[in-house]
């Protein structure tokens, strides 16, 4: 593992909606109305809305995109309503009001955006979604090489100019072990076999 970033529920700001109560309530005022984005069905976007939607109870419409670049375009023009963008994506046009935030879906606010509450913060008990990005190599790479690349990432992970601008960008530094990794994976696994069975995503 290298870095870890939240999801940002976001809206189009000419909704008039201010908080996650608020878009809870409006959903369930008109099921199937709104319209939320993602960069693909499968996609971390997708499953945080599906999750989402099972602790709720809302029902909202998914449509999914190639990239998460014209999702975050056709929320901000009002086509689609909202989204659980990855928060580097939807930094700046948060800090430019052409996104409205709701909420992060960290266990904490996000250090970038501390105005803006968890989704825990706003009424949803236990909701807590993390991305990651990680490193790999073909299962039976002989343990010598696999520290190697370990102990080049943590030099480059330790380096300040590279948090800082992992920081700019709404990300976290966030070194593991191999072992440590592995462990994680799996628990991240489990976790999301039940969004996805709910999504009904498919490999395709």
């Amino acid at each position: 593992l290298y870095a870890t970033m939240p999801n940002i529920l976001t809206v189009t700001p000419s909704l008039g909606i201010a908080s996650v109560r608020d878009f809870i309530n409006a959903a369930k005022e008109s099921p199937g109305k709104f319209k939320y984005a993602s960069s693909g069905i499968g996609a971390s976007p997708h499953l945080t809305m599906e999750l989402f939607k099972s602790m709720t109870g809302i029902d909202v419409v998914h449509v999914p995109y190639k990239n998460a670049a014209q999702g975050v375009t056709d929320v901000i023009g009002g086509q689609l309503h909202a989204s659980f963008f990855n928060l580097p994506g939807a930094l700046s046009n948060v800090r430019a009001g052409r996104l409205r935030a709701l909420a992060v879906t960290s266990a904490k606010r996000a250090e970038q955006l501390p105005d803006v509450p968890t989704v825990m913060e706003s009424g949803v008990p236990d909701f807590e979604v993390t991305v990651w990005q990680g490193y790999a190599v073909p299962k039976g790479t002989p343990q010598p090489f696999v520290s190697k690349i370990h102990a080049a990432m943590m030099k480059a992970l330790a380096v300040p100019e590279l948090k800082q601008r992992f920081f700019e960008n709404g990300v976290a530094a966030a070194p593991m072990t191999p072992e440590e990794f592995t462990k994680f994976v799996n628990v991240e696994t489990a976790k999301w076999q039940k969004a996805v069975t709910i999504s009904g995503a498919k490999v395709e």
